[in-house]
């Protein structure tokens, strides 16, 4: 089974993409299902026909669902939120307000990311494709079960046997609503869901999350942003795709202005994300509504191409910390040390590769420290980052 996750920032046209997509999975033979988790679905716009909170069969292989949030909520998290919004009430809370503020932040996307594991489980579908929230600041929620898997280990049961045994003294003493069985039977069975979750999407060869963007500055700097985070998360991305090109056909001098700046930001794109396969999807002359321009998108999306192929395998960058220092490593295969240059710029580290430039966004936990120190070696490159202020380093042997 592939699992095809595409974000972006909002409005750069990732549900058209996510859907033509789908369309050409299930055209070469592929049982696929279009799953958007995005809270503002516009997949039955994609496709100008109603979608249900349920997988609707759309065409031959494919089927498409826009999941229900309040669904998702009851049959995961329903339990776990009456408490806390009794919690709440306790403290004071109108019970309408209690009710609203019960949601935890993230709750309602990763309720809806929780159908990956059953449809992964069923068996039902050789693909997924995800349209997933306009931002991949989702999916560092994920590292969440891991996070607390320890305390779920090992202190969890130990907390579990003392809640059990306080609650029938505390409770008509102080009057706090604590949480009986039926909420931490809640909590010990959403976990390990959780925990399947980020297995599968952190597993390369099963899923991949893929970048739409449009080339505009803006655009650029946040998708870079986002695309560090799934690097430092362990989520594996394979594809940039740079929508809303103006085709070279276009020959009105009034998008002149727009075309070479399009082409200046389109090698931009290609240099801060590589070693990504970058591909260019053209403004079509319509909008992209309905299968047919459905189609139309995904043969200049692909051509020939399967979507559900590999386009990288590896992790473009990675993170770890060793000793109080952050290191962060790239491999750069078919490059000497003396063709390497670094340098800083505010939260973007520089690396220039002879004529060749990679800008990388520095995550929060970075950003404030200075590059100590570099080495490369066997053909990969480990950039050190800790409280020693030096703002260029040349690699070092």
């Amino acid at each position: 089974m592939r699992i095809l996750l595409y974000t972006g920032k909002g409005g750069v046209g990732k549900t058209t993409v996510a859907a033509a997509t789908a369309l050409r999975c299930a055209e070469l033979g592929y049982r696929t299902l279009v799953l958007s988790t995005d809270a503002a679905h516009s997949l039955s716009d994609s496709f100008d026909s109603p979608i249900g909170s349920k997988p609707n069969r759309m065409a031959a292989n494919l089927w498409a669902q826009e999941t229900d949030l309040s669904t998702a909520v009851n049959e995961n998290w329903v339990t776990i939120q009456k408490w806390i919004a009794s919690l709440l009430a306790w403290r004071g809370l109108e019970d309408v307000v209690a009710d609203e503020m019960a949601f935890l932040p993230g709750m309602e996307e990763l309720a809806n990311l929780l159908y990956i594991v059953t449809y992964a489980e069923s068996g039902q579908y050789d693909t997924v494709v995800v349209d997933s929230a306009p931002t991949g600041e989702t999916l560092r929620l994920l590292s969440f079960p891991e996070m607390l898997g320890w305390w779920m280990r090992r202190l969890f049961p130990i907390e579990r046997r003392v809640v059990s045994a306080v609650r029938p003294v505390l409770k008509p003493l102080i009057n706090i609503p604590i949480p009986g069985e039926e909420v931490l039977d809640a909590v010990e069975q959403l976990f390990p869901q959780l925990d399947k979750m980020r297995t599968i999407l952190t597993d390369p060869a099963k899923t991949s999350i893929r970048l739409v963007l449009n080339p505009e500055k803006m655009v650029i700097k946040e998708t870079q942003r986002t695309f560090t985070y799934l690097n430092l998360y362990g989520y594996a991305t394979d594809l940039v795709v740079c929508n809303r090109l103006i085709p070279k056909e276009v020959t009105d001098h009034y998008f002149d202005f727009w075309k070479t700046n399009q082409e200046q930001y389109y090698k931009d794109i290609e240099e801060r994300f590589a070693p990504l396969l970058v591909i260019g999807l053209p403004l079509l002359e319509q909008e992209v509504v309905g299968m047919d321009m459905l189609k139309e998108t995904a043969k200049e999306l692909y051509g020939d191409r399967d979507p559900t192929q590999m386009f990288y395998a590896g992790k473009a960058q990675n993170f770890e910390k060793v000793k109080g220092q952050y290191l962060l490593s790239f491999d750069f295969p078919y490059t000497t040390k003396d063709e390497i240059d670094l340098s800083r710029n505010g939260d973007e580290l520089i690396i220039r590769l002879g004529a060749y430039r990679r800008n990388i966004i520095l995550p929060r936990s970075i950003v404030n420290l200075k590059v100590v120190g570099a080495k490369f070696e066997g053909g990969k490159l480990v950039v050190r980052f800790g409280s020693e202020e030096r703002q260029s380093v040349r690699p070092k042997k």
